[in-house]
């Protein structure tokens, strides 16, 4: 039986269309998902969007129109951000459940144990790799909320603050559940690899998360961009399977 199989065989609700009230509800039942990765993934969605209002905000005011362009780059690339940690919580889910799926499959459903460890193992590696996709995601919307720092309208500084708060925290609590599954997957390159690599964001977010609240607590106005930098998505190198 392949990865695919088992995966296919394990409906994850979808929680993009829920109401607020109702994923909470879900996310307090004794089901087994949504859990911590899909929680993350959507507050750091709620970040994302309050990144994208802070860009809509300060679009079409006079006082900041050197900063127009920036803020007219950032709302449309925020809003496509949170739009990916949504699908990351459905598919956090979803690996969540295939791998405890994995776990809970007699021996006696196999040939022998090394084929049944193997399909667990295959299963916690993607359990691991969704939520390091929603670290990656997250830093990518601290890059913006940090453009935004000192650039857009005062009046929503708290809010791009909210931001940087939530998107640390859903970071950390992403981090934490690819760590916590790398223990079955095994010792090896990738394994290695991608905790080395969870660390490593984990730095960046905690140093760019206190960058923006930094500069919003200072209310300094900074100078504007250049030119608006490309926040590319994924494009940094991740540990080879």
């Amino acid at each position: 039986m392949s990865r695919v199989a088992i995966i296919g065989l394990v409906q994850a609700p979808s929680f993009r269309d829920l109401s607020v009230a109702a994923f909470a509800d879900r996310l307090a039942s004794s089901e087994p998902v949504p859990g911590g990765g899909s929680a993350s993934a959507v507050a750091a969605a709620l970040g994302a969007s309050l990144v994208a209002m802070v860009a809509e905000l300060t679009q079409g005011r006079p006082k900041y129109a050197e900063h127009a362009a920036l803020a007219q780059a950032v709302g449309p690339k925020a809003r496509a951000l949170a739009g990916e940690l949504f699908d990351l919580a459905d598919a956090d889910a979803q690996a969540y459940a295939a791998c405890a799926f994995a776990m809970k499959l007699p021996r006696e459903s196999f040939e022998d144990k090394e084929a049944r460890d193997r399909q667990i193992r295959e299963t916690a590696v993607v359990a691991a790799e969704v939520p390091l996709r929603s670290v990656e995601r997250c830093l990518d919307v601290l890059r913006l909320a940090e453009m935004l720092a000192g650039r857009s309208n005062r009046n929503a500084s708290s809010d791009l603050r909210v931001a940087s708060l939530l998107l640390e925290a859903a970071a950390d609590g992403a981090a934490a559940n690819v760590l916590v599954n790398l223990p079955l997957v095994g010792p090896g390159a990738w394994t290695t690899a991608t905790e080395a690599r969870t660390h490593d964001l984990m730095q960046e977010v905690a140093a760019l998360a206190t960058q923006v609240r930094t500069v919003v607590a200072s209310g300094e106005a900074r100078a504007p961009l250049a030119g608006v930098p490309a926040v590319a998505a994924g494009a940094a190198a991740r540990p080879g399977a």
